[in-house]
């Protein structure tokens, strides 16, 4: 019996499309390995210098979205790789995973439920395929803080009614189908949610909500509307590709977005990153399902902080402090934490 099992049970976490910057992993390329190996194998299972690109920069192209995601995957892959060999003598292993949207490929990743080469493939095309499934301009997203979820769902659907003509109205000749889409994207937490679809229902949707008492409903500066059924003709390209990549069993459960259940098969993980390009991510259900199976210890792997600052505000004053490993600093202070319990 290894000592997780004696002790806290641990999950790990890992971030989606937002936590890129340029030298994201740098630190843990510089001074590990591991996490030098993951680099080259992105540069080399895409076919050009991604890691120049994560290191270099500049900027406006890391933010591509079809260079965005397999950055921050590659980033939080090799985070994760340099994390699992520094437990291993501590006899310490997760015990779970979940990740953010994009975050839940990295989760697979290091679940062992597909290769990172694959991965890394495959989310570059997911970008690509998010990025043209709706012309620039024409989707939004905006995030919603302070206002209850349940509120915000009933004001997307009367957005949505309101904005879709009634057939036999002379407006139908000239409704442009998708145009009246606007869905909760993201329930972040109790306080946090991200709204998706047609930039004129999004931006009416954010109106009604700051009417309804929200403490801010802030457009986000977004290349396309992740996350809604705008997105279906990414779903089906994405479903194409991964159909032909193998997927295994994971080692440990892994929290799907899209249903807030667990995955332990490698169909069933294939479905729900399928699924998850239309699909709501169900945060605040995967934390609570996590926490129900008792992980008590949370650990964001890559770059930033976000999750762990949606920790805070999914457990309020029950939440554990949650760690992280993004570099050397953060690998140590995890490890000593880890050690101790």
């Amino acid at each position: 019996m290894d000592r997780m099992s004696q002790h806290s049970a641990i999950a790990l976490l890992f971030p989606g499309q937002g936590s890129q910057s340029v030298g994201i992993g740098r630190d843990l390329y510089d001074n590990f390995a591991a996490a030098r190996a993951v680099f080259e194998e992105a540069d080399e299972a895409l076919g050009f210098a991604l890691s120049k690109i994560i290191f270099e920069g500049p900027e406006e192209t890391l933010r591509l979205t079809e260079h965005t995601q397999p950055a921050i995957l590659t980033a939080s892959t090799a985070a994760a790789r340099v994390l699992t060999e520094a437990l291993k003598p501590l006899g310490i292993a997760a015990n779970f995973a979940a990740g953010h949207s994009l975050g839940e490929y990295s989760a697979h990743v290091a679940a062992g439920t597909l290769s990172f080469a694959d991965a890394v493939r495959a989310v570059r095309l997911r970008g690509r395929y998010m990025q043209q499934a709706v012309p620039a301009g024409e989707g939004a997203m905006a995030a919603i803080l302070g206002l209850d979820p349940d509120l915000i769902r009933v004001i997307c659907e009367q957005v949505e009614d309101k904005l879709t003509p009634l057939p036999g109205d002379p407006a139908a000749l000239n409704f442009v189908p998708g145009s009246a889409v606007v869905a909760a994207a993201n329930l972040n937490s109790p306080g946090q949610t991200v709204i998706s679809g047609a930039a004129a229902a999004v931006e009416r949707a954010a109106d009604l909500c700051k009417q309804a008492g929200a403490k801010r409903a802030v457009m986000l500066p977004v290349s396309a509307p992740f996350h809604c059924v705008l997105m279906q003709p990414a779903q089906e390209s994405l479903a194409r590709d991964l159909a032909g990549v193998e997927f295994h069993a994971p080692k440990f459960p892994v929290a799907a977005n899209v249903s807030a259940t667990l995955i332990t098969t490698g169909n069933a993980a294939r479905e729900a990153l399928v699924a998850q390009v239309t699909g709501a991510v169900r945060w605040v259900e995967c934390i609570e399902l996590l926490a129900a199976k008792g992980a008590t210890q949370f650990v964001e792997v890559g770059p930033g902080r976000v999750l762990s600052g949606l920790l805070k505000q999914i457990q309020g004053k029950d939440a554990t402090a949650a760690l992280n490993v993004e570099d050397s600093v953060s690998l140590e202070k995890t490890l000593a934490a880890l050690g101790a319990n």
